[in-house]
């Protein structure tokens, strides 16, 4: 047996490992991932800003929200958010989670609604990682 250490991608092993965790999991839930992608964009087709996430087992799974400077504090982020949110109420999530670090966005989430459940510090040695999650079927949400 050898263990090995890489810094480099194996799509072959990558996808081996993540089918075999596929497997086990579908023994105690059932496969519903599908991605979820929300942009705005300028009158040209560019990408001002974008969102990337996840929906399975009624999660929204948000992993990236970026909005270029020169758009920012326009409202861009919010509509990609709440969109994001409504696709995922349409395939039937009653919750969303992610997470921010603290030069980002967590004053943001936390005025839509997220709240904290966990945080990490230290990262890069001065930075706190927050876990945030929101109830999707709240109607106050």
């Amino acid at each position: 047996m050898n263990i090995e250490v890489t810094e480099v991608r194996n799509e072959r092993d990558d996808a081996f490992v993540s089918a075999q965790l596929s497997a086990y999991n579908a023994a105690f839930t059932q496969r519903d991932f599908k991605p979820l992608r929300v942009y705005v964009r300028e009158v040209d087709g560019s990408v001002i800003g974008g969102l990337m996430a996840d929906t399975y087992w009624e999660y929204l799974d948000v992993h990236k929200l970026w909005v270029s400077d020169t758009h920012r504090n326009a409202g861009h982020a919010s509509r990609l958010l709440n969109a994001a949110e409504d696709e995922a109420r349409r395939r039937g999530c009653k919750h969303a989670f992610l997470d921010t670090f603290s030069f980002q966005a967590l004053d943001f989430y936390l005025k839509l609604g997220y709240r904290e459940f966990g945080r990490l510090e230290g990262f890069s040695g001065k930075h706190a990682r927050y876990y945030l999650y929101k109830q999707l079927d709240d109607p106050l949400a």
